[in-house]
């Protein structure tokens, strides 16, 4: 759903993970892919988290997707039937006082498109799926409830990947740029590596630490609000550089109209 409305008119091609879908684009099987790195509910998908440094893929843009849940039951099935409900990681979490008041048992999923279809095929009215409505016409179920998420603004935030970078011009618009750095060992490294960010002007819209084996926050996933071609970023990156080190950038692309709209504008 997020691919589609973020490009519209394209061939959408399901992978069975992550991982896969990483693939798909490296191996040029697929020229994007769309993935899911934050919800406003369940916080960050993990596995994402791990897969971005060593994707070798480029961020080219962001989409903001409102999610309203569904529970799905098979054709005819009241409430009443239901006892299990199965769906993904991440939508158990964003529906979990509702489940609760409906006195369901939560199973896990790999994708809720993927609970929609197993609960289709086993074909028993006390199992229903969390799922979009899509999922119910695709599958054949009907939709119970509509909106089961216990928040109002929850949304996930996917990423668009590609293969090759698509450096935006400066001038274009309100930009993100995501990068990684690991800092040094010396006292205060990461304060002194973020100073220049503040020192130029530049917001960072996500920060996000990775530990090492010794559970240390070695490694820094950076979201910025900027371009590196401008001068301010510039002079940013210079002082990173004297408190960090592999600096790798993700990617420069357009930020998406939702951030404004969390920022209080139209």
């Amino acid at each position: 759903m997020a691919a589609q409305e973020a490009v519209p008119g394209c061939i959408t091609t399901a992978c069975p993970s992550f991982d896969a879908a990483f693939a798909a684009v490296r191996t040029g099987d697929a020229d994007l892919a769309t993935i899911p790195v934050d919800n406003t509910v369940a916080g960050r998908v993990a596995d994402v988290h791990h897969l971005m440094p060593q994707g070798d893929l480029y961020i080219v843009g962001e989409w903001f997707l409102p999610v309203q849940h569904c529970l799905l039951g098979l054709k005819g099935t009241t409430l009443k039937d239901l006892r299990h409900v199965h769906s993904h990681a991440h939508a158990i979490p964003q529906c979990r006082k509702r489940i609760n008041s409906l006195g369901l048992v939560p199973h896990i999923h790999a994708d809720t498109a993927g609970a929609a279809r197993q609960v289709a095929q086993q074909a028993d009215p006390a199992h229903g799926a969390i799922a979009s409505a899509l999922a119910a016409r695709i599958y054949g179920l009907d939709i119970l409830v509509e909106g089961l998420q216990d928040a109002a603004h929850n949304t996930t935030r996917f990423l668009m990947l590609s293969r090759e970078p698509d450096m935006p011009d400066p001038d274009s618009g309100p930009l993100i740029t995501t990068l990684i750095f690991e800092i040094r060992n010396i006292p205060a490294a990461l304060y002194k590596a973020l100073g220049g960010f503040a020192t130029n002007g530049l917001s960072l819209a996500k920060l996000e630490s990775y530990v090492d084996e010794n559970f240390q926050a070695a490694r820094f996933y950076c979201d910025v609000e900027g371009h590196p071609e401008t001068p301010p970023f510039r002079r940013a990156i210079e002082e990173l550089g004297f408190f960090a080190r592999d600096v790798t950038f993700l990617g420069t692309y357009p930020a998406h109209p939702f951030r404004q709209k969390g920022a209080g504008g139209a």
